[in-house]
């Protein structure tokens, strides 16, 4: 199958420049493409994978990917998919960022290939030679306004009276268009490729290659990633879901995507794996005949999970998922149960009093599972008490230094899903 066959197949390919003549073109041979992503965070989030994931579709294909890091237009901001004026960052801010996205770019088109390797660039190279002046004579000379008014991205700012859009955004899409027309004069790129939103700051890169080099380009756009309620799909309760393990841990990344919706999950499986159309299908209609054991849900958040964290860390959050479910605890690393029971009701008790012995049924009083002693011990003895997910039916059980887990933890269970942690602290 080739490439654009392939992503119509999985729903990828929203809109192209001229999709039969680019077809076309990639028959005749490898093709040269880029896709630029701006340092607004000091990391990609999940809303990035689909284009970060496309790089890599077309580099399995045969052709040579660019990713671009937006060092210079990181500087300007994006007017595209925002209601309102972006916050400028610094330079500082931009550099940091930066050099912090710059190993997440790395880890999805391979680099290390003789075949057909990958390339990283900053867009801040070659803008930073170039005067006001001559951005106004060799760029914006080329582009009317009329053009850039028609795009949807600059049109809904300035229907908005209040707020408008200034001229530092305005001009955004003359800085992405000469970064296209700057790759395919020294780099032989023919094709710009991006989520919808970007369709306009594409289709300027396409024309200025056309007045200022006689040359045919393409561009080719992804549907945003939205639930089926048509909301953006990347977020969670706290926030959006970053890509990188100290903004959001693989074992919370991992979770994002297993509770992920039925009605989503076919088709992230689709946008965001390597897994074939008929894998996908098998896990489609495990999930209709069994939908409570979330085999699609998990087999998406293994295939992501190893892709952005690696295998290590992918093992280390299916055992972690375990432990809310009476999981072994052997094995799991402390940080990886700190971010655990950080979703379970914690309780302070003193390390001394603890570790000199701290009767059960005390416990799962101080610890909110038991309205009373009494009822502690009743639950105790109908076999529904568990300490560290091993079952303790004696009420006489004493707790002590034994029971600490990285010598500060005792998680206690009553039923199958009541969880409770006690956290030793000096007095």
């Amino acid at each position: 199958m080739d490439i654009l066959a392939d992503l119509r197949s999985r729903g990828l390919l929203a809109d192209c420049t001229d999709e039969a003549a680019l077809a076309e073109r990639l028959a005749k041979g490898p093709i040269t493409l880029y896709c630029g992503f701006d340092p607004t965070a000091d990391s990609l989030h999940v809303g990035n994978l689909v284009p970060l994931l496309a790089l890599r579709r077309f580099q399995l294909a045969g052709h040579r990917p660019i990713a671009l890091a937006g060092g210079a237009t990181g500087m300007v901001g994006d007017p595209s998919g925002k209601s309102s004026e972006r916050n400028l960052q610094t330079p500082e801010q931009v550099a940091h960022n930066i050099e912090c996205i710059k190993g997440q770019l790395a880890r999805f088109p391979d680099f290390e290939t003789k075949k057909n390797p990958a390339r990283l660039v900053n867009n801040a190279d070659w803008f930073a030679p170039i005067t006001f002046l001559d951005f106004l004579r060799e760029v914006g000379k080329h582009i009317t306004v009329n053009w850039m008014v028609a795009k949807e991205s600059v049109r809904s700012r300035m229907e908005d009276r209040e707020n408008g859009i200034s001229y530092t955004e305005f001009s955004y899409m003359l800085m992405q268009g000469y970064d296209f027309y700057h790759l395919r004069r020294t780099m032989d790129c023919e094709l710009q490729v991006g989520a919808t939103d970007q369709w306009g700051n594409i289709t300027v890169g396409t024309e200025l290659c056309r007045r200022k080099m006689g040359v045919t380009v393409w561009g080719l756009t992804f549907p945003l990633l939205t639930k089926s309620d048509g909301t953006k799909y990347g977020k969670s309760a706290s926030g959006a879901v970053y890509l990188d393990a100290k903004r959001t841990s693989p074992y919370r990344f991992y979770q994002f995507f297993v509770q992920s919706e039925d009605a989503d999950v076919g088709k992230l499986l689709r946008f965001l794996t390597f897994l074939s159309l008929e894998e996908i299908a098998a896990l489609e209609a495990e999930m209709q005949a069994n939908p409570g054991a979330r085999a699609a849900q998990k087999a998406l958040a293994r295939e992501l999970t190893t892709l952005v964290h690696g295998e290590a860390a992918c093992a280390d959050a299916v055992r972690a998922s375990g432990i809310l479910f009476g999981g072994a605890l052997e094995g799991v690393s402390e940080s990886v149960f700190a971010d655990v029971v950080g979703e379970v009701p914690t309780t302070e008790v003193p390390r001394a009093g603890l570790e000199a012995g701290l009767a059960l049924p005390e416990a799962f009083v101080r610890a909110g599972l038991a309205p009373s002693k009494g009822q502690a011990r009743k639950d105790i003895e109908g076999g529904g008490a568990y300490v560290n997910n091993v079952r303790a039916a004696d009420p006489a059980r004493k707790l002590g230094a034994q029971d600490l887990l990285f010598g500060r933890y005792v998680l206690l269970r009553k039923g199958k899903r009541t969880y409770a942690l006690l956290c030793a602290v000096e007095a």
